[in-house]
């Protein structure tokens, strides 16, 4: 039997609930029909449309190229394939910042050309307003705080940020603040973990880390970087389940070969 005939679908108030109970939240990146479709029937919580398809599906060195109408269409590509997972859609550098109005009309524009189940954005105190704006008009929000690639340019490297008192006070403040402003839910990227073990037990929101250790209310990964695909990024909170790429290399390599000589496609191969 399936996991989404068996499972409730994940909504906003089941992951309250998940928290609440101490049952960690699983949460993969996806940006393809055939990915969404394999991870939602693998049980997966949350798919997130991440803005990181500039980086693994359109080879960009950082996530700020990516447009709104791409995510728009890699959004799209996701939700036509899940049953069961919360389907998150990142807001791209340029779609949110300094305007709450633009920040609205973007969002609207994902979920209705989507019909994901909600948006996700980076920064705190500086984006309030346009969280508030989302919010306000029903649409359910995930705040993203610690190393937010968007502002990789102003960090200047991709370390792992709020090591210093006063940085790691003001992520509290701002979790305190997304909280307050109607996020559902928080991620927190690449910082100490005590400090994100901290955050998690002080918002009332589900916390997702990457990077930000195991006292959180669940994890998010790269599924390319998890399943093995890219072989050049090897960051400390990476852990690998699979090798793909030797897979699917020596998997061409054959293809290739047997092309070459003939051997495929063989009798029984043909009409």
């Amino acid at each position: 039997m399936s996991v989404e005939s068996t499972v409730r679908p994940v909504t906003t108030s089941r992951l309250a609930e998940m928290k609440q109970n101490g049952e960690k939240i699983s949460m993969i990146t996806s940006y393809d029909f055939s990915m969404a479709k394999i991870v939602d029937a693998a049980g997966i919580d949350i798919i997130l449309v991440g803005d990181s398809a500039a980086n693994v599906m359109a080879g960009y060195e950082t996530t700020l190229p990516i447009t709104l109408d791409m995510m728009i269409y890699h959004g799209r590509c996701v939700t036509r394939a899940v049953k069961r997972a919360f389907v998150v859609v990142d807001m791209p550098f340029g779609s949110y910042q300094g305007d709450p109005k633009l920040a609205l009309a973007s969002a609207v524009r994902i979920m209705k050309e989507t019909e994901a189940d909600g948006v996700k954005l980076e920064g705190g105190v500086e984006v309030l307003e346009s969280i508030k704006m989302i919010t306000s008009a029903g649409i359910p929000v995930m705040g993203h705080l610690g190393l937010t690639p968007q502002s990789i340019h102003q960090f200047g490297t991709y370390g792992v940020r709020a090591k210093g008192e006063a940085e790691a006070e003001k992520l509290i403040h701002d979790a305190q603040l997304l909280s307050q402003a109607g996020c559902f839910g928080i991620v927190l990227e690449k910082i100490p973990s005590a400090l994100a073990a901290r955050v998690t037990r002080e918002v009332p929101v589900p916390v997702i880390g990457i990077g930000a250790g195991a006292g959180t209310d669940g994890q998010v990964l790269v599924v390319h970087d998890m399943l093995g695909m890219n072989k050049g990024f090897s960051p400390k909170f990476l852990r690998r389940y699979a090798d793909l790429h030797t897979i699917m290399t020596e998997a061409v390599e054959h293809y290739i070969g047997d092309v070459k000589s003939g051997d495929f496609p063989n009798e029984n191969e043909c009409y």
